[in-house]
């Protein structure tokens, strides 16, 4: 059985406080985005019940497969499921370190196959349970729709804002900008207007003015082509542009996509349609 994880988009974000437990509230507008990793689960008869091996290619993951979001989602699940051996082929084309939180949507969709496969019987509620114990990103990858995120990233609250018309182009230069290093350059604070008002009573042409990535400008302080990606983005014809989660993937979304191409050298690039 295949599936075909997809990524997503910040839409505004804002880190409101840093909590207790050492995480972070946030409040940010996740929209998900038509570039998609495929994923494969093929029961083994020969290996060990309850296990799992995880097989990639394409873009390379860091870390050993072993320590792999969908191996963990995977012995989630074997804890409470006579679930069989299982080798997991994962194939990425979501690049890693982005902000399009690639590996959680790996790991949710996971869980929805083997839901769907092994007919366990979890409904939505019971599959974002399990997905909120795997990452912070993960609930929302299994309702896969635009929503309004708080708290450190589990609390959803669905809203009504369509895309469908636009296009999208994403390019995430060759850096890797790891979340706690990006959360120790910046500081929590309160904005003036909240995330989801402005999402409600402002055109997407308004954005550019609003909408902000609380990490934006803390990451393109140490690198610049951030901002270089963003004015190519908005000299080529974007409504709004917008680094994605702490980065350092950037997007511009555009009415129609231009025909000239990027100046970037050794960056991934990506351009398509949004639902």
């Amino acid at each position: 059985m295949i599936s075909f994880p997809s990524a997503k988009i910040n839409i505004g974000l804002n880190v409101i406080e840093k909590r207790s437990d050492g995480f972070h509230n946030i409040e940010s507008v996740f929209y998900p985005v038509k570039l998609c990793d495929v994923l494969e689960v093929i029961t083994n008869e020969k290996s060990v019940k309850g296990s799992a091996k995880l097989f990639a290619s394409g873009i390379t993951i860091d870390g050993n497969n072993d320590d792999n979001l969908c191996i963990k989602a995977f012995n989630l699940l074997a804890k409470d499921f006579n679930l069989p051996a299982a080798d997991i082929y994962l194939h990425k084309i979501i690049p890693t370190g982005a902000g399009l939180g690639g590996g959680s949507a790996d790991a949710a969709f996971l869980i929805r196959l083997l839901n769907d496969k092994y007919k366990l019987g979890l409904d939505d509620e019971a599959l974002c349970s399990y997905a909120s114990k795997v990452g912070s990103d993960c609930t929302f990858f299994i309702k896969n729709k635009s929503m309004y995120v708080e708290g450190r990233g589990e609390k959803l609250s669905e809203i009504d804002l369509s895309l469908s018309g636009y296009k999208i182009w994403i390019i995430k230069p060759d850096f890797h900008m790891s979340t706690p290093e990006a959360y120790a350059l910046i500081k929590a604070s309160v904005p003036e207007r909240k995330i989801i008002d402005i999402i409600k009573n402002d055109p997407v042409e308004k954005w550019k003015n609003n909408l902000v990535n609380a990490f934006e400008k803390a990451v393109s302080s140490k690198h610049p082509l951030i901002n270089q990606i963003k004015d190519f983005f908005y000299s080529s014809g974007a409504v709004y542009s917008s680094m994605t989660g702490s980065g350092s993937a950037v997007y511009g979304l555009f009415k129609k996509l231009p025909e000239n191409k990027h100046p970037f050298n050794n960056v991934f690039s990506w351009r398509g349609e949004l639902g």
